[in-house]
């Protein structure tokens, strides 16, 4: 038997088929497809936001407030990419400057970004599909190099100095820096450390970072002599936040904020480089091995023995 016979007799089974059921090919034809009615982005971001983590919330928020403020009438399944674009566009033109600023390119790829974190939801809760999504038709700007660069050694004995001889909590800060230079985590690797996480034995502490991530790294027994003599004379408990102010209240991503203010204030090339926690490269001696340190938003490190 041929292709095309087989095709025929495939065809006039199911014709067959549907007769015995009662039904047309053309009312086939005229059945759309079950979907929810798509709700406004006024009554849809709300859903979104409660259901992703807290870093996405804090990284698409401010951009979602946008959507809404712009289209918070208007259906998920309306706006067009070419108005995404130029949503994307008024963002980029109507932000606010900053020192550090490269021409609006993240103000820009930013809201793509959220619109897409928006429609993926959308089309995991079937009000569009996926080929529907009009956000993933718009091509995000590309990123520009990093400008990030390492600190000299002597320029990270100045940050230390500042930080220890001004301010009203000097040993806090020094223990941040000390923290981040030998650990190379990030800010919320730091708010999220425990006194529970510490151990002495090993001289490792446990950190939780970005995207769920866990690794044990190793510290020098000075840190981390330093870390449970902070934790016990300002009442961390065992699985609370081990970094506290002197009044005993956790520290807040503020801390950081206030600490580099106030360290440019008396650096000016730290103002001007945009020096923060900690855009620095610092070698440690660490039982035999060299730890080296470079940067991201946080450091990054990797070891290597010592021949």
């Amino acid at each position: 038997m041929s292709d095309a016979s087989a095709n025929h007799a495939e065809l006039d089974a199911a014709r067959l088929l549907l007769a015995r059921m009662g039904i047309s090919p053309a009312e086939m034809l005229d059945a759309a497809v079950a979907r929810p009615p798509s709700p406004t982005f006024a009554e849809y971001v709300p859903v979104v936001a409660a259901a992703v983590t807290a870093g996405t919330r804090r990284a698409y928020g401010s951009y979602w407030k946008r959507v809404v403020e712009h289209w918070g009438h208007r259906r998920l399944d309306e706006p067009t990419p070419s108005e995404i674009e130029q949503l994307a566009e008024h963002v980029k033109t109507h932000v606010v400057a900053r020192r550090n600023a490269r021409g609006g390119r993240s103000a820009a790829e930013h809201p793509i970004a959220a619109l897409r974190c928006l429609y993926k939801r959308a089309v995991a809760d079937g009000f569009i599909m996926a080929s529907e999504n009009p956000a993933l038709k718009v091509a995000k700007p590309r990123r520009l190099p990093s400008t990030r660069r390492a600190v000299a050694d002597t320029r990270l004995a100045e940050i230390n100095e500042v930080a220890a001889s001004t301010g009203d909590d000097p040993a806090l800060d020094t223990l941040l820096l000390r923290l981040h230079t030998e650990t190379a985590c990030r800010r919320g690797g730091a708010l999220a450390l425990r006194p529970a996480d510490l151990d002495q034995d090993q001289c490792l502490i446990l950190l939780r970072e970005k995207a769920d991530s866990r690794r044990w790294q190793p510290v020098s027994p000075t840190l981390m002599r330093y870390l449970q003599r902070h934790a016990e004379e300002r009442g961390a408990t065992e699985a609370g936040q081990l970094l506290r102010y002197r009044s005993g209240q956790p520290i807040t991503y503020r801390c950081y904020d206030h600490l580099w203010v106030r360290i440019g204030e008396h650096l000016p090339w730290v103002y001007t480089q945009q020096v923060s926690t900690l855009v620095a490269s610092h070698h440690a001696d660490l039982g035999g091995k060299e730890l080296r340190l470079c940067h991201r938003s946080g450091l990054r490190r990797s070891f290597r023995r010592r021949r």
